[in-house]
């Protein structure tokens, strides 16, 4: 159940409003005026409430659930139970996603900015902007229309931020270009220097981090994630690309469109991501490789050599997936064997 201690409820809705939002397709004789009130899961739903059903896992949920209607794919909704409307979709979870967020849509606060913000005089501010408690604009920095920084984030000098962006409390931002529709989440740090140095004997050499980052348009960055500057090439961050919480990525690195990245990451510098690409969590990745586009790399996998387009791979270090799971095979049949000799 939603607790609205924490989140406000915009309306309730009928079944065919919600049946037009997702493009969900409703049986012949469901009454389409019927009002659902609320969001819950298949287990908790009550009979004025909204639920979904799209890992098949949760098959036996389904069956036994009270929701008054429920998201469901086509080969699936003739497990519906009795009073229970099958909303009927190839895409349950996306029908879920878009319906959440019309039930409880992000409320920005009013636009101001706080007398406790400090703002460089020659910073240039757009419109309906919010800046709350205890941030800091340093001198030249752009910041677009409608963008909402939350307490305590710092926005270094000459940084460029898009229109309808959402920085998150803490967050520090320096040497970037960041686009449009970006969310950072609390704690990221972009911008910082890359882990460059020469080797020596006598003492390591600090290399300067020359670069950028650059971020392009609808682009989320999870809480605590890291993203360093380049060290003379900017890193980069592809439209679209969507990274969770705690990863690191690596001067010079740069990522293409529509990436999701896992939590737990690290992605070592001057490696090039194609587009498209899906790293599992805790995935490692040697520098100056090329991963291609449309890759994906399995859960604590160490990827030590270039991956060609549209390859899964899997294991540490990362094969192919068929030939991983046969090298597991192998060893298995090997243990096996010198346990019955």
């Amino acid at each position: 159940m939603v607790d609205h201690a924490f989140f406000k409820k915009s309306k309730s809705f009928t079944i065919c409003e919600i049946a037009d939002l997702t493009g969900s397709d409703v049986p012949d004789g469901v009454k389409k005026d019927f009002v659902l009130n609320d969001l819950s899961a298949l287990k908790t739903a009550q009979p004025d409430e909204l639920s979904f059903l799209d890992n098949a896992k949760y098959k036996g949920d389904f069956i036994v659930t009270k929701a008054g209607a429920c998201f469901v794919s086509p080969n699936m909704v003739e497990h519906t139970p009795e009073g229970t409307i099958p909303l009927i979709t190839k895409t349950p979870y996306k029908a879920y996603a878009l319906t959440a967020q019309k039930f409880y849509p992000v409320e920005k606060p009013s636009s101001q900015v706080a007398a406790s913000a400090f703002v460089h005089d020659n910073a240039k501010i757009g419109q309906n902007a919010t800046i709350m408690h205890g941030v800091y604009i340093g001198e030249g920095v752009e910041i677009g229309d409608n963008v909402w920084i939350e307490p305590n984030a710092v926005i270094d000098d000459n940084t460029k931020i898009g229109n309808d962006c959402r920085i998150g409390n803490n967050v520090s931002i320096t040497h970037a270009v960041i686009g449009n529709n970006v969310r950072l989440y609390p704690g990221v740090r972009i911008g910082q220097d890359g882990f460059g140095f020469a080797i020596d004997p006598m003492g390591h050499v600090k290399v300067p981090q020359l670069g950028r980052v650059i971020i392009h348009d609808s682009v989320e960055i999870g809480a605590n994630t890291t993203i360093d500057r380049g060290a003379g090439p900017d890193t980069i961050i592809g439209q679209g690309t969507w990274i969770d919480n705690l990863v690191q990525i690596g001067h010079n690195v740069e990522i293409g469109r529509g990436c999701i990245i896992v939590s737990q990451v690290g992605i070592s510098g001057s490696t090039k991501i194609g587009d498209f690409v899906a790293l599992g969590g805790q995935v490692g990745i040697a520098g100056h490789l090329k991963i291609g586009t449309g890759a994906q790399v399995a859960a604590q996998s160490g990827v030590m050599r270039d991956i060609p387009a549209g390859e899964t791979q899997a294991g540490s270090p990362a094969f192919p997936s068929k030939q991983h799971f046969r090298h597991i095979a192998a060893l298995n049949r090997l243990i096996n064997t010198k346990k019955s000799d």
